[in-house]
């Protein structure tokens, strides 16, 4: 085929359109439903030194067979900043596949704002027919972390360059041009020349290398097994100068892990690998469905690398993700470490073998992936308390952030999410942290049995393919039906269409002296007002989880603005407790008289309330005192008893307030007393770790009791505490007599030397 020129999108003329009162199909973000891909045949080439431009570059080469699926003379496919050789004139060439025949190509361009390859055709492509699509290709192998791109490393005194990609959510159209939406899954043949002494990797099992010479060129030549069928964003290469561990421990899947040789050396990636196996094993047994690869690759690459991604076989992190050093490491690095790990495993099942249409349900990829994370490491490491955890982290992360008036909801209108920059505005934490918590309230209400058995259902069914919230809600339904002892008030399509197309949450009120039970959108500011509307009117079918006197009680369905429920009464010091271990996203309010008696029986044994309501009673006061829903002093009271709390969650959700007021009032007259309500406060629970660890000598045993340990010597010092302040005195002066020893995590604040701090803080910055 004749070789004409290179063509540049950004410098390519493209037809002017008639104008016309509609949009041209080239105009619009979203492919026509006109053609589905089957297969792609993929090269490339990455370079990891610069060329006589001084550039580093990839180039490439790619066949795309696909299938049309209504008759048209447009071919429209996704290709960016690619520079793509003309071939007589054109930008691509045609051929028909199966005995079809492929209409000429009257023209080609290159549409710059949405980001297409577009060919009119002389002729219609026929309905039920295969065609191959040829194009030729080079890129930059730019270090923005985005496509296929460059990351540097040093080895002794060396530097080197690793290339590798992070395609999601449009990025793959940076690497190669193609229909570069989830909905376009195919099948991907992948080979990759590079420098010879490198590895190439991609998502599928290698199945030989051999050396070639290319333009000159001494090259290294690596053809990878087809991939599953799958979306471009899960698309996956790496070159690099690794070397890696791997583990046999299961006879069907080899699993690697890749890094530089220092890092494997220094053992630094054993725990990625080591917990690796138990989590695939334990979400196996809890989808019933086996892993469907027969390789995972996990890369640790340098520290300037994208985030970590779910590439299908060939995950990538940047290693201070990954990094972990028993020995030096704090104990959040290992909690850290193994929730990534099994975020990035969960995707396996949701997202890569289940993908979502469209990206304004990102949730159904990640809220999964975020929720089941906690579920699966709980089940690998008990002693980490990570189930609690998940209600200490995600709370705090989303709920503040959902109280606001421009805050949106889980699943989004697809017209408002077409644009890449639109896309990549869904990546939030009301995606991730919502969605974990709305998926505990679903796994809450259904109970966890129908709730797994629900989501087998589903990820049998719809394995390889795109599913939006229907589906689930579908395939859930089914199983409630199929469970005699299940009954909800609604079908769960109907309960859960509330919870994902609406934004924020309700704050649920309960009055003990009446028995009513309401519902409000609560919002931090009260004067804010609404704009985005609501099919519901911002109401929600609410299920409430209660207790009284410490007594769970038959579970309560909040169905409409507001109700009455005669069982909610109290007499004498009875109390009400809403919303048992936050099985609901929502926030309780009370009647002064019902606080007032759970305020007691925290003073009087706060053990009967569990740990998750204890930290919830906190929370929810002190923002309801933020939304003037209730004063201050009241929430101040839920603090009273916590010289007698020794858990990390309530302590936590305190001290997130505290904190605050403790810093507004700082030059006030407030101040004094405040320090010294926090110092007695604190000095119970200071007490208690000095005996837990043997006045100081052992670390903590539990998991939890570590961060416990963390946060009561920040706060005991910052009160001046002076036992806590002479501890932290004493650890310090001895770690900078000896600064290789590994120290007790502490802050900055907790010295009363400026000069010892300054002297020490780049080593002590190093290892905290």
């Amino acid at each position: 085929m004749p070789v004409d020129s290179l063509a540049v999108s950004s410098l390519t003329p493209k037809p002017t359109p008639t104008w016309t009162s509609t949009l041209q199909p080239w105009e619009r973000y979203r492919l026509p439903d006109t053609l589905s891909p089957i297969h792609y045949n993929i090269t490339l080439w990455p370079r990891l030194e610069k060329d006589e431009h001084g550039m580093y570059i990839f180039t490439g080469h790619s066949t795309v067979d696909f299938k049309c699926v209504k008759e048209t003379d447009l071919i429209l496919i996704h290709s960016n900043k690619l520079n793509l050789t003309k071939f007589n004139g054109h930008h691509a060439t045609l051929t028909g596949l199966d005995g079809a025949a492929a209409p000429a190509i009257k023209t080609t361009w290159l549409q710059q704002k949405t980001q297409y390859l577009v060919m009119e055709l002389n002729g219609k492509l026929v309905p039920g027919k295969s065609y191959q699509l040829f194009t030729r290709f080079q890129g930059e192998l730019a270090d923005d972390m985005t496509g296929f791109y460059r990351s540097h490393y040093t080895e002794g005194a060396e530097t080197k360059a690793v290339a590798a990609s992070h395609l999601q959510p449009t990025d793959a159209r940076e690497v190669f041009p193609c229909f570069d939406e989830p909905l376009q899954k195919a099948v991907f043949h992948v080979t990759i020349l590079h420098d010879r002494g490198t590895v190439a990797l991609s998502n599928s099992m290698e199945t030989g290398v051999v050396n070639v010479t290319v333009d000159g060129h001494d090259v290294s030549q690596t053809v990878f097994k087809p991939s599953k069928p799958m979306s471009t964003y899960l698309v996956a290469f790496v070159v690099c100068d690794y070397s890696h561990i791997k583990t046999h421990k299961l006879p069907d899947v080899l699993i690697r892990l890749w890094a530089k040789r220092e890092f494997l050396a220094g053992r630094y990636g054993d725990h990625v690998l080591n917990i690796t196996v138990p989590l695939l094993t334990q979400l196996e047994a809890i989808f019933n469905i086996t892993f469907p690869l027969t390789k995972y690759d996990q890369v640790a690459l340098p520290v300037y690398s994208a985030f970590p991604m779910e590439n299908w076989g060939l995950v990538t992190y940047s290693e201070l993700v990954v990094w972990y050093d028993p020995k030096l490491s704090p104990h959040k690095d290992r909690e850290w470490v193994t929730v990534i790990v099994a975020h990035e495993l969960v995707h396996t099942w949701f997202g890569n073998l289940v993908t979502l249409k469209w990206w304004n349900d990102l949730w159904l990829n990640e809220g999964f992936a975020s929720y089941f994370s906690y579920v699966v490491a709980s089940h690998v490491e008990p002693d980490m308390d990570l189930m609690d955890m998940m209600m200490l982290i995600f709370p705090k992360e989303i709920m503040v952030e959902d109280a606001q008036v421009n805050s949106r909801p889980l699943s989004c209108p697809e017209e408002e999410v077409n644009t890449p920059e639109e896309i990549r505005g869904v990546f939030t934490q009301v995606t991730y942290s919502k969605g974990t918590l709305v998926l505990h309230m679903l796994s809450s209400f259904l109970t966890e049995a129908v709730f797994i058995q629900g989501l087998t259902t589903y990820l049998k069914q719809f394995s390889y393919s795109n599913v939006a919230p229907a589906n689930l809600w579908e395939l859930l339904q089914t199983a409630v039906d199929g469970s005699p002892d299940q009954s909800l008030p609604a079908p769960v399509g109907e309960i859960m269409n509330r919870w994902i197309l609406q934004m924020g949450f309700p704050l649920v009120t309960i009055d003990t002296t009446t028995g009513t039970i309401s519902q409000q959108h609560f919002l931090l500011n009260p004067e804010d007002v609404v704009q985005r509307p609501s099919i519901y009117n911002y109401e929600w079918i609410v299920p409430v989880r209660w207790m009284k006197d410490g007594i769970e009680q038959h579970m309560v369905w909040l169905l409409t603005k507001s109700d009455e429920h005669e069982a909610l009464k109290t007499a004498g010091t009875e109390w009400v407790l809403a919303n048992v271990n936050m099985s609901g996203y929502y926030r309780v309010n009370y009647d002064l008289e019902n606080w007032h008696r759970l305020i007691t029986q925290l003073n009087a044994d706060h053990e009967v309330i569990p740990v998750v309501n204890r930290a919830r009673i906190i929370d929810d006061a002190f923002n309801l005192a933020r939304a003037k829903v209730i004063n201050t002093t009241l929430a101040l009271r839920t603090t009273e008893y916590l010289w007698r709390e020794r858990e990390l969650l309530p302590w936590d959700a305190a001290l997130d307030h505290l904190e605050h007021i403790f810093l507004t009032f700082e030059h006030s007259k407030v101040y004094a007393p405040m320090k010294v309500y926090l110092k007695k406060q604190v000095q119970p629970l200071f007490k208690y770790f000095e005996n837990i660890t043997s006045n100081w000598t052992d670390i903590p045993s539990r998991h939890t009791d570590k961060y416990t340990q963390s946060d009561l010597i920040s706060l005991a010092c910052k009160v001046g505490l002076e036992d806590c302040r002479q501890l932290v005195t004493a650890w310090y002066r001895e770690w900078m007599n000896n600064p290789d020893a590994n120290p007790y995590v502490i802050y900055k604040k907790s010295f009363q030397g400026q000069r010892q701090f300054n002297i020490s803080h780049s080593l002590f910055s190093s290892i905290e």
